[in-house]
């Protein structure tokens, strides 16, 4: 113990250092208080950041809960048309139905009646007037139904004895040869439209028409007639005629009208129809 009281121990360590961090302390000032205060602002944000993530999660479960709000509503209204496009489209199909249906009874009503004959065409002439084309194969059956009546009538296979059968056998071949002579035949005729073209612009048309109508044929009937500008003050005379086919061609029309060289430079023919 004496030993121990000799020695020169610090015992006051802990408290001198102590005092020594206290002295430091003081010395650097609010350091301790800094980092108090960055503390709580660490803290401050950290709870403002909770806060934002609690009212971002709220308001995303609000807005997909909207959001499924407004898809459910669209689908409703959509499905709601898609029935009414289904119900307008079962009335058209309806309605469709019966048309068909009337359509059918009037075809099968049709064929049952009797088909009349289409009357004949027309074919138009070039005056303007339309002539109806006359079929000739109805009145060739009432000739060839005639010709089977009279031959009818006709006893080929009289007895050579009765003479008086024989004599009134010759008198209907007579007169059955006399009537056949006197039908008429069917004429064929045609429609044609010319163009005659003068020299130039001085040309008097009025002359030229005159030379052209004056042509006459067995045959030949002049029609209307009518002036086309051709160009750079020149007129061509469109005239129409009817001719007999046997009787007049457009070969003789033409060389016919172009004798009159002083007025006319050429003709052509601008539309040719059977009548």
């Amino acid at each position: 113990m004496n030993f121990l009281a000799q020695e020169k121990i610090w015992f006051d360590k802990p408290r001198y250092d102590e005092a020594e961090r206290r002295f430091y302390e003081n010395m650097n000032g609010s350091s301790q208080p800094a980092q108090d205060a960055g503390a709580n602002s660490i803290l401050q944000d950290i709870a403002r950041a909770r806060e934002n993530i609690q009212k971002s999660l709220a308001g995303s479960s609000t807005s997909s809960s909207s959001g499924a709000a407004a898809d459910q509503g669209e689908v409703i209204s959509r499905i709601n048309s898609l029935e009414l496009e289904n119900q307008s489209l079962h009335k058209v199909v309806d309605n469709l139905r019966a048309a068909l249906s009337k359509l059918e009874c009037r075809v099968a009503v049709l064929e049952k009646s009797p088909v009349t004959p289409a009357p004949a065409p027309s074919v138009p002439c070039t005056n303007g007037t339309s002539v109806q084309q006359k079929t000739s194969a109805p009145v060739e059956e009432e000739e060839e139904e005639e010709e089977e009546e009279d031959d009818d009538d006709i006893d080929l296979f009289g007895s050579d004895e009765d003479e008086e059968a024989e004599t009134l056998k010759q008198q209907r071949l007579k007169e059955y040869a006399e009537r056949k002579s006197k039908k008429p035949t069917l004429i064929a005729k045609s429609s044609i439209l010319l163009d005659v073209k003068p020299w130039d612009d001085e040309t008097d048309m009025v002359k030229l028409e005159e030379c052209v109508r004056s042509v006459q044929a067995d045959g030949l009937l002049w029609g209307t007639s009518k002036l086309v500008p051709v160009g750079y003050g020149i007129k061509k005379l469109q005239i129409a005629c009817v001719v007999e086919d046997d009787k007049v061609g457009t070969d003789l029309l033409e060389e016919e009208i172009t004798k009159f060289e002083d007025f006319i430079q050429s003709v052509d023919v601008a539309a040719f129809n059977k009548i």
